[in-house]
Formats: structure tokens, C-alpha cells, sequence
């Protein structure tokens, strides 16, 4: 079944415009997997740890984690958490030194079967503008 998500950036260092998508996917899609599809919705390098935890507020200290150390992100699918119980919340933190932060909701649209000849996952619409990683980085810069 394809289920759809709401995916709000909260905050990161160079976060300086609001920003959310929704997507369709699989639920039987792992976390580790949807880190991917999100680093590649939003434009941002492979190359920081990252974690999603479930809590009240991204700064709560009572939180579930899955991560690379608890190799829970590759054993989770995004359905297995929804409903989330108690007022809790999916978040996911990409990169520890920048503190990328987004909210992950599962949107009131019921889950629905594979459409012939559509590719999941998708992104169905963004609002904002997407956070830059590496503003002022220039990707041609090469050392002399």
C-alpha cells in the first residue's frame, strides 16, 4: 500500500526560508530508506550520520531512536510507526553539526494501492524553498 507524508524542515544551521513536501511511498519502507528519499528531495551530500527518534518536541530527552548504531533504520518501515501514540511525533536529524531537523506526518489520506505505471516514491507537491547544505560552496572550486 502507498501511503502519503507530510515532511516539515524545523530547523538546520543554514535554514533561512520554511519549507515541506509531501510524498507517496511504500509503508514497507524502511527508515534508511526514507532518509535517502529525503536527502535527495531536498538536495543534500550523503555524507553525515543521521537518526530519527520519535518524541513530544524535537529537544524532549524521552525519546525512541533509530539509528545506524541501533541498526533499527534498516529494520523499521515508515508503516510499522504510524499511528504514533501519545502526542508523539517523527522526527528526522540529519547531519549532528548542522542539526537538520524535520517532522515527519503521516497525512489523513488513507493508504492506497500501487497505480499502474506511477514510480514511488514520489514527490507530490513542495512549498517553500528548499534549504541550501552548502551555501556559498562552489562546486567547481578546485585547489591550485
Amino acid at each position: 500500500m502507498i501511503i502519503t507524508l507530510k515532511v516539515t524542515l524545523l530547523y538546520g544551521l543554514n535554514a533561512k526560508h520554511p519549507w515541506e513536501g509531501s510524498l507517496e511511498l511504500e509503508e514497507d519502507t524502511t527508515l534508511d530508506k526514507l532518509h535517502d528519499i529525503i536527502r535527495r528531495v531536498v538536495n543534500f551530500d550523503d555524507d553525515h550520520l543521521y537518526e530519527f527518534f520519535i518524541a513530544l518536541t524535537p529537544t524532549s530527552r524521552d525519546q525512541s531512536c533509530f539509528d545506524d548504531e541501533n541498526e533499527k533504520v534498516y529494520s523499521t518501515t515508515i508503516g510499522s510507526l504510524f499511528p504514533l501514540k501519545n502526542k508523539r511525533k517523527l522526527f528526522y536529524l540529519f547531519d549532528y553539526g548542522d542539526s537538520w531537523t524535520f517532522q515527519i506526518a503521516k497525512t489523513r489520506k488513507k493508504p492506497f494501492a500501487a497505480v499502474d505505471g506511477v514510480h514511488y516514491p514520489r514527490l507530490l507537491e513542495e512549498k517553500g524553498q528548499k534549504p541550501e547544505q552548502y551555501p556559498g560552496w562552489d562546486d567547481d572550486w578546485e585547489e591550485e
